[in-house]
């Protein structure tokens, strides 16, 4: 493992068009779910210039029951959708949530993955997809994830807030941001670049204002980053194209789950490949992810591992996983192997067994489609998967 390099990791904000591709397909995931704890999604959304299309499977009781949409449902979810694009604020003239046209394309979900996946008999929920999901966490920040990710995830939630509060008019929603850390003894220690392209009003595009944006950016920066870490004005770069006021799904069509870089641990782990957004929680791609990362978080709060890497597997159709690995990166106190037979008694990681315990049947996805979905503050029903509840229950069987 090495302890002096250099790493980046980038973040995009709620306006990016991808992201709010994945915002949209998880208002519906919510919407479904709360009419339904046992409804089963998987919705993909486009967007583009003044256009948002919606696809995917779907099974939902007095939503969309033997092959008919219920009175009203397609309204509603329509409302849901155009709230989506409202909240994040898009009132522009190539993309404005009251005026976009829409196209519902979503059907029922097919018998045979239905037959697979459904309990029955004697016949435990088995796995939604088969597929590999990775967990990870860190102790180099407060909420156990990599510094690059939770810096360049906090300058764009900082810049959002200002933009919806009004402190920072001239933003607009659509932003990306990157963050490069020297680490000296696996510890970071400074940045040595920083990246912020933000699309702005046009009364920004001049010289003067695009001053006035390198000076507002410099200083979320400085409120963000501890003291001392910012590098030279020439390693900071503001908009380095000039002018950013074309943005958003005008400027670049948006797809759900181009960004699970993002989600997840900004390359500082690796990525099983499937996207969250979207699925109900019985697709493994989010439920299984979301578990690894709770055992991940919980093995470093117990203080067993400064790092640690989980994997599980699963087949379609198949309840338990196929496999389970650990990996503590040279930094455990306790044997990988032991970890590897202890985590799955204290978590059933069947599909309902995650469900069950990170209680993931309820309309919780949306907030988790923007900023990562870890790291996150644990808050009522939302971000579960991040308590470190099994911290003494660890303990005592290691």
């Amino acid at each position: 493992m090495r302890s002096d390099y250099i790493f980046t990791s980038e973040s995009v904000s709620e306006g990016h068009p991808d992201k709010v591709a994945d915002q949209i397909s998880d208002a519906v995931v919510d919407l479904f779910l709360s009419k339904d704890p046992e409804a089963r999604v998987a919705c993909e959304t486009l967007t583009t210039t003044n256009m948002v299309v919606l696809a995917g499977e779907i099974r939902c009781k007095g939503v969309y029951e033997n092959d008919q949409w219920a009175p009203g449902a397609l309204d509603e979810i329509e409302q849901a959708v155009r709230d989506t694009v409202k909240r994040i604020g898009y009132e522009q003239s190539g993309f404005h949530w009251q005026t976009f046209n829409f196209s519902n394309n979503l059907h029922g979900q097919s018998a045979h993955i239905a037959m697979g996946v459904d309990e029955s008999g004697n016949k435990d929920e088995g796995a939604g997809d088969q597929g590999i999901m990775f967990g990870y966490a860190t102790d180099e920040t407060p909420g156990l994830m990599p510094a690059t990710l939770y810096y360049s995830h906090k300058i764009l939630e900082r810049m959002a807030d200002d933009r919806h509060s009004g402190a920072a008019p001239f933003l607009e929603p659509d932003a990306k941001s990157q963050v490069t850390l020297q680490y000296e003894n696996g510890v970071p220690v400074r940045a040595t670049a920083l990246v912020v392209s933000t699309q702005h009003s046009a009364d920004l595009s001049n010289e003067a204002g695009q001053a006035r944006l390198r000076d507002y950016v410099k200083g979320v920066f400085s409120e963000i980053l501890p003291e001392g870490w910012l590098p030279g004005d020439d390693k900071i770069y503001v908009n380095p194209t000039g002018l950013f006021e074309i943005g958003g799904p005008d400027g670049d069509a948006g797809l759900t789950g181009r960004k699970i870089i993002v989600d997840t641990y900004g390359g500082a782990a690796p990525h099983g490949g499937g996207a969250f957004s979207g699925k109900d929680p019985t697709k493994v791609d989010r439920s299984a992810a979301y578990v690894a990362r709770y055992l991940a978080k919980n093995v470093v709060a117990a203080g067993l591992a400064k790092r640690c890497t989980i994997q599980l597997s699963y087949a379609i159709g198949i309840a338990e996983p196929l496999s389970v690995y650990v990996d503590t990166h040279g930094t455990g106190t306790v044997d990988e192997a032991k970890l590897e037979a202890v985590l799955p008694k204290l978590v059933r990681l069947t599909p309902k067994g995650i469900r069950e315990h990170l209680k993931l049947n309820k309309p919780i996805y949306q907030k988790s489609a923007s900023y990562g979905h870890f790291g996150r503050q644990p808050d009522g029903d939302h971000f579960t998967w991040e308590r470190t509840d099994l911290v003494d229950a660890l303990k005592a069987a290691i």
